[in-house]
């Protein structure tokens, strides 16, 4: 199957699509991403957190205090890099930046459905937390 798909693929972006498409079929040895639950989001391991970020998370599940005014504020996925879902199902809450003298570029960001996501680079990605 590999080697029609490479016989017929041509060359340029297309072929090389259709050559790691048979590979994904065939069980060809591609690294796939470490994905969450809803197959979009890299997962990260809660021990692989800053340890700034699993304090935040503590504070999320006993409902705080948050050390921030703007911790607990509705996340808007106005970027659509999470799971799109109905307006307020998301709240941020800052993950401190040591260092920063705002509240930096690390976020948790809560869904209600219990799931959580960390980005460190101020919404351009997310990881989603497995605990």
């Amino acid at each position: 199957m590999i080697a029609r798909a490479a016989r017929g693929a041509g060359s340029g972006p297309a072929s090389l699509l259709v050559l790691v498409l048979a590979l994904a079929l065939a069980g060809g040895a591609i690294a796939e991403p470490r994905h969450g639950p809803d197959q979009t989001q890299p997962i990260i391991q809660v021990g692989d957190l800053p340890r700034e970020a699993r304090d935040t998370l503590a504070l999320i599940k006993q409902g705080g205090p948050f050390p921030y005014k703007r911790d607990g504020v509705v996340f808007g996925n106005r970027e659509r890099r999470l799971p799109p879902r109905p307006s307020g199902y998301y709240r941020e809450y800052t993950v401190p930046t040591p260092g920063a003298r705002d509240r930096g570029a690390r976020r948790i960001v809560a869904g209600t459905k219990g799931e959580f996501y960390y980005t460190d680079d101020h919404y351009n990605t997310f990881r989603r937390i497995r605990e």
